[in-house]
């Protein structure tokens, strides 16, 4: 794995953090077919989000920093991966960095502290889905242990074309 940034930290997610966070998911609403959100959120509209994120529990927000000016560099969460009760032990996993903050290897501070926090919790797998292509992405995913499971082919439509996601799964 990459060397860890000295000049980043990473905690746990809270309310303050709500409208950066919300800047920074917005951009790739806008500008990329990463999410398959198609319209930008009010940080009033991510507080739900965000409140499904509690400091312990399965679903967990994990946040890097720049520990000087407090930007928000990137984050990593759990979800519920489908809502039936018997897919509780499994979450999904993503994470989001900066634009300008990439290549960095805050994605991977961010990982090994997502599951880190998570290595006590009574999960079974994780999921990550990938929109296609995003090597990086996939690299990421592999280094924790992630391997690919399949893709769903022009699953999503997003500015005017259909994307691909690829789709890995990790023990926990």
């Amino acid at each position: 794995m990459p060397s860890e940034p000295t000049e980043v930290q990473v905690r746990p997610g809270v309310e303050g953090d709500l409208e950066a966070l919300t800047a920074l998911y917005n951009h790739y609403v806008r500008e990329t077919a990463i999410t398959f959100d198609t319209a930008i959120f009010t940080p009033e509209e991510r507080r739900p989000w965000l409140l499904s994120h509690p400091e312990d529990g399965p679903y967990r927000l994990r946040v890097a920093l720049n520990p000087d000016s407090q930007r928000i560099l990137g984050y990593a969460t759990s979800s519920p991966f489908r809502a039936k009760p018997a897919y509780a032990t499994s979450v999904e996993t993503t994470v989001y960095v900066a634009p300008d903050a990439g290549r960095r290897g805050i994605g991977t501070l961010l990982y090994k502290a997502l599951f880190e926090a998570l290595s006590g919790e009574d999960l079974h797998r994780a999921y990550a889905g990938i929109a296609q292509p995003n090597e990086a992405s996939a690299r990421l995913h592999e280094r924790f242990g992630f391997r690919y499971v399949g893709t769903y082919r022009e699953v999503g439509r997003k500015f005017g074309r259909y994307w691909d996601v690829a789709w890995y799964e990790k023990p926990l």
